[in-house]
Formats: structure tokens, C-alpha cells, sequence
């Protein structure tokens, strides 16, 4: 049965190759920066149940302080050049996105097959980490699909997966750092004080304002850990079912739903949020790193006041 610690130690040997090329690129004057930080990246995904809670904690420490004092830099690993490039781009056309089109086609087709034919029967697959699987194994696939077709050099998917994280830098693992966050902020207690908080301040019966005071909630704590599913689980404790549920008998649905997307609103207007908005910039090679957020102000403010008013009409009907 392939498992999901499968995936674990398939992302550790990417990031592995990262850290050993990243250790040979003279090119890159913080080389051995990256080397440590994705070899730490590495280190957690290939052996994170052996070193444990306290290992895995000076492990975030670590990658926190290589990042903080700007030990990452941005190598030039020997990937093709613009002129191939320019030359695949104009013998193949759109070709070119066939192999990037076989990932999820096998993660979606491979998920319905798996659960709506006998296949799945045959117990291949984790119970309810299925498409995880698959979308590792579209990767695969895909890999094999370009050595077979146009027959790159051995390392020319690892030295460009280099060049697109050195790009990214720390921001890529972000995301993940934040998620967890989240649960943290949960687990240790802050959603009961947020909603003391709240009810101390917010008169009794004040639908509205608790409504308006949930929905900025969800934006602004999005804004700090970059990411609404970190965020709703302590806005949930404090307002969302205590109160807006629990108080005024809101319907759950609509509170949760259009709660999420009150906290996308915060996603659009914050760096912490990185993967959606620095990532982009990085790539782009855009001279504002922040251009990507300036560019989405006038959107999030009035989709925030949008979703605050929807909660408002929808839940209490």
C-alpha cells in the first residue's frame, strides 16, 4: 500500500537535490545558505517522526534564522537557454504543456477510478489520501514523459525545480509554516480570548456589529498568519460559534463558508501570504515585490464588505 509518508520522503529527496546542487553552484555567493536550508527542508520531510517535537522545533528555528538574516541568495544552476527555449517553443507550440497537464489529469481521472470502480477495491492506495498519491505519482509520470519525449539532461528537472525555489526562497515553505501556526494559536487558547474579549466589548444583542466584527476578524488574523484556513479555527472559537451560531442561531453553512471567504479577502492584502503574493512577483521578476498585493486593494476591500454583508442577510433568515 503506498502511504502518505511515501509523498514525505519523495519531497525530501527533491529538496535533498537541492541542498547537494546548491552546494556546488560557485555562482551563487550564499550557496551554502541555501544548501543548509533546503537540506533542512530535507531533513524534516526524510526523518521528522525520528528526530521529534523538540528536533522538528530547532529544526523551524533554524530555517527561520537562515531566512531572517538573508543567508538565502538566488544561484544561476546551467538550465537551458532563452534561445532554446525560444527555439523548443516555436517547434513544439503548446506541446510544450503536456507534460504539466498530466499531473492533474492523473490526480482527477485516477481519483474517480479509484473510487467509482472496482479498483479501488484492490487497496493500493491510503483510505482518504488517494488523490495525494496520485498527484505524486502524475508527477512521476510526467517526469517520464520528458525523459522519454525530448530527452533533457539527467539533472535538468532538479537544476530548474532549483532555480524556480531559489527564486521563491523562504517564501516557498511559508505556507506550510503558517498552517501550523494556526492549530498552535488554536490549541493553546487564543479564539476564548479573542471571543472575551469581544463579548465584553460588543454590546449584548448587537447582531450586526458581531457580524462585521467576525468578518474583519477572519481578514485580519488572515493578514497576520497569511492564511484563512489558519485563521478560521480561532475566529470560529471566538465569534463564529459561540455567538454568530450558538447565540443568535446562525446557520453553520453559511457563517463557515462565507466566513473563508471573508478571510481570503485578507489574503489578497498581505506579504505573509506569500505563496499567492510574493511568489508571483518573484517569478515575474516584477520590480515591487508588493505590486501584486497594491494591485488587489481595490478588490479585497470591497469583497470583504461584501462577504460581511451576505453573512449579515443569509445566516439569520
Amino acid at each position: 500500500m503506498i502511504t502518505l509518508p511515501w509523498l514525505y520522503v519523495l519531497a525530501g529527496l527533491m529538496f535533498a537535490g537541492f541542498a547537494l546542487l546548491s552546494l556546488g553552484d560557485r555562482s551563487n555567493g550564499k550557496r551554502f545558505g541555501n544548501a543548509a536550508f533546503w537540506g533542512l527542508m530535507a531533513l524534516s520531510l526524510l526523518a521528522g517522526n525520528q528526530i521529534g517535537d523538540f528536533g522538528n522545533g530547532l529544526l523551524v528555528l533554524a530555517l527561520a534564522g537562515l531566512a531572517g538574516f538573508g543567508l538565502l541568495g538566488r544561484g544561476q544552476p546551467p538550465t537551458t537557454s532563452d534561445d532554446e527555449r525560444e527555439g523548443w517553443s516555436i517547434r513544439l507550440g503548446n506541446q510544450l504543456f503536456l507534460p504539466a497537464l498530466i499531473i492533474p489529469a492523473t490526480a482527477l481521472m485516477g481519483t474517480l477510478l479509484y473510487n467509482y470502480t472496482p479498483l479501488g477495491q484492490l487497496g493500493l492506495f491510503e483510505a482518504k489520501r488517494e488523490t495525494y498519491v496520485l498527484l505524486g505519482l502524475g508527477v512521476l509520470l510526467a517526469l517520464l514523459v520528458i525523459f522519454a519525449w525530448l530527452r533533457p539532461p539527467a539533472l535538468a528537472p532538479l537544476q530548474e525545480g532549483r532555480r524556480l525555489i531559489d527564486a521563491m526562497g523562504w517564501a516557498a515553505v511559508l505556507p506550510q509554516m503558517l498552517a501550523a501556526l494556526g492549530v498552535l494559536f488554536a490549541a493553546a487558547g487564543v479564539g476564548d480570548i479573542i471571543g472575551g474579549v469581544t463579548r465584553s466589548v460588543i454590546p449584548d444583542g448587537s447582531l450586526f456589529l458581531t457580524v462585521v466584527v467576525f468578518g474583519l476578524g477572519m481578514a485580519l488574523f488572515t493578514m497576520i498568519m497569511g492564511n484563512a484556513f489558519a485563521a478560521f479555527p480561532v475566529m470560529a472559537a471566538a465569534i463564529g460559534v459561540p455567538l454568530l451560531i450558538g447565540r443568535y442561531g446562525g446557520d453553520p453553512a453559511v457563517v463557515g463558508a462565507v466566513g473563508m471567504l471573508a478571510g481570503f479577502c485578507g489574503t489578497l492584502l498581505t506579504p505573509m501570504a506569500a505563496n499567492f503574493n510574493l511568489v508571483p512577483a518573484a517569478l515575474l521578476e516584477l520590480k515591487d515585490q508588493h505590486g501584486v498585493i497594491k494591485a488587489q486593494v481595490a478588490t479585497a476591500l470591497p469583497l470583504l464588505a461584501l462577504n460581511i454583508l451576505l453573512i449579515y442577510l443569509l445566516a439569520f433568515r
